[in-house]
């Protein structure tokens, strides 16, 4: 549990897949993450607006925007570019992993989600210190 003044860490989960957002959520409590929800891109972007998270964890196909646009476009933002953004999809095929990394994302993981794995390298993204 953060100490008080210590900066507490906020995941931002995007997904349409209501579970899928239930599950991710669940394991990033667990782990000690505070969690913001999106059902799809614009209601990240109206988040964004209210409070930064530390990393989004983003899905690729969604209503709206898809996943792999959404992300051009954080990272053509000055005020979100620096948030490390990772894919969570079942487009796993290497063109789809390449397209993602090409787009600024700083990793992907395919569906179904492996939650260690996935805490592991949050933890490596979101470490004290880390810009």
């Amino acid at each position: 549990m953060a100490s008080l003044g210590q900066h507490r860490t906020l995941i931002a989960v995007v997904d349409d897949d209501r579970e899928v957002r239930e599950y991710l959520d669940e394991v990033l409590r667990r782990a000690g993450y505070e969690v913001a929800l999106a059902s799809n891109g614009l209601r990240l972007v109206s988040a964004l607006q209210v409070d930064r998270p530390d990393l989004i964890l983003l899905d690729v196909n969604m209503s709206w925007i898809d996943g792999f646009e959404l992300c051009r476009a954080l990272k053509k933002n000055p005020q979100w570019q620096a948030i490390p953004v990772v894919f969570v999809s079942g487009r796993t095929a290497p063109a789809d992993v390449e397209e993602g990394l090409a787009c600024g994302a700083v990793g992907f993981f395919p569906k179904p989600i492996d939650g260690r794995a996935l805490i592991d390298r949050v933890r490596e993204l979101v470490q004290p210190g880390r810009t």
